[in-house]
């Protein structure tokens, strides 16, 4: 049975972007048609300044809003990344497999880096190194498959060459996946600057969707939304990104295309309210069963607990093959 893995990062409040991109599809698809593994990374919130009590937090909101997406524990293994040791064991293996030039090429790092000395900060050595883990956490699990948007493309693909690598080196230890994109039309982008995809971890929220924002904070920051000069409802993503983004939020929610529904608007205000109505409704069962699920702490930690040590069964005859294939004495 095929097997997928993909991870989401505690470094803000979920977002629509994160559930019509990724998320959904894990709780619709994923999980049914494949051996899934999905995981709260939380070791990856650590490359950056961080408040230790809020990621915590948001680790737990993250793991909760997954449940109340849909993600069954019978069919889908759920857990913390910083509960299973093998990602931490085999990070440092992948680190001694890459290149200090493959990393530093990274886009991430460059631009996180790059802010990170803008702000006056210091760059975190984990942030160089991140990639590597994110590939110890793909193939801990013998992955097949990665379901990344566009932005995690050029670490999978690091992924696939650190396994051949290791592979060529040691011996066969890893499978190489593949990453398996979302469809088209599913990247929803910050209402407020729709050239910029809309991330959990932007300072200003105001063109942010959050998962748990309340439905008349929904219906305002979608009736402000930036929209484009001239008033004729048209998807144009090149030359009209504001209008464009609206209609494909408005199709990921409610179905159709994107160019089809334009014709059925004749103002911005008609379109931003319909828009408004469908998010609203899309996310009022996931937070009616978020609500349930706070107020059933004990289910959520048994649900880690679990997952955990599902994860680890797979993962740690894996890492133990790639300690023993490199070289490493084994314990006693």
């Amino acid at each position: 049975m095929t097997r997928i893995f993909s991870g989401i990062k505690p470094t803000g409040h979920l977002t629509l972007g994160n559930y019509l991109g990724a998320v959904r599809r894990w709780a619709e698809v994923d999980q049914y048609r494949a051996d899934a593994l999905f995981s709260v990374v939380d070791l990856h919130a650590l490359t950056v300044e961080h408040d230790p009590a809020r990621v915590r937090r948001l680790s737990r909101q993250a793991v909760t809003l997954l449940l109340a997406a849909g993600l069954d524990p019978g069919r889908c293994t759920l857990f913390v990344q910083s509960h299973v040791d093998e990602h931490a064991r085999l990070s440092y293996l992948l680190e001694c497999t890459a290149t200090d030039g493959e990393l530093r090429r990274m886009i991430q790092y460059k631009e996180k880096s790059a802010a990170a000395r803008a702000a006056g900060q210091s760059v975190r050595v984990s942030l160089l190194t991140y990639p590597a883990l994110m590939a110890a956490d793909i193939l801990a699990y013998e992955t097949d498959e990665v379901p990344v948007g566009d932005d995690q493309t050029q670490h999978v693909e690091l992924t696939r060459d650190l396994a051949v690598r290791f592979n060529q080196r040691y011996g066969h230890t890893f499978t190489v996946p593949r990453a398996t994109p979302p469809k088209v039309g599913a990247r929803v982008m910050d209402l407020q600057d729709p050239t910029g995809k809309m991330g959990k971890s932007h300072e200003n929220g105001a063109g942010i969707v959050y998962l748990l924002d309340e439905p008349d904070v929904v219906r305002r920051k979608v009736m402000r939304a930036v929209t484009d000069s001239g008033r004729e409802v048209a998807y144009d993503r090149e030359n009209r990104p504001g209008v464009a983004n609206l209609l494909d939020v408005l199709a990921a929610c409610g179905g159709g295309e994107p160019a089809e529904l334009a014709g059925a608007y004749t103002s911005y205000g008609a379109l931003k309210r319909a828009v408004a109505e469908a998010v609203v409704e899309v996310l009022r069962p996931l937070r009616e069963r978020h609500a349930s699920l706070v107020a059933e702490p004990g289910y959520v930690d048994a649900v880690l607990r679990e997952g955990a040590e599902r994860a680890r069964a797979v993962a740690r005859p894996v890492v133990d093959r790639a300690y023993r294939a490199v070289g490493l004495l084994p314990p006693g």
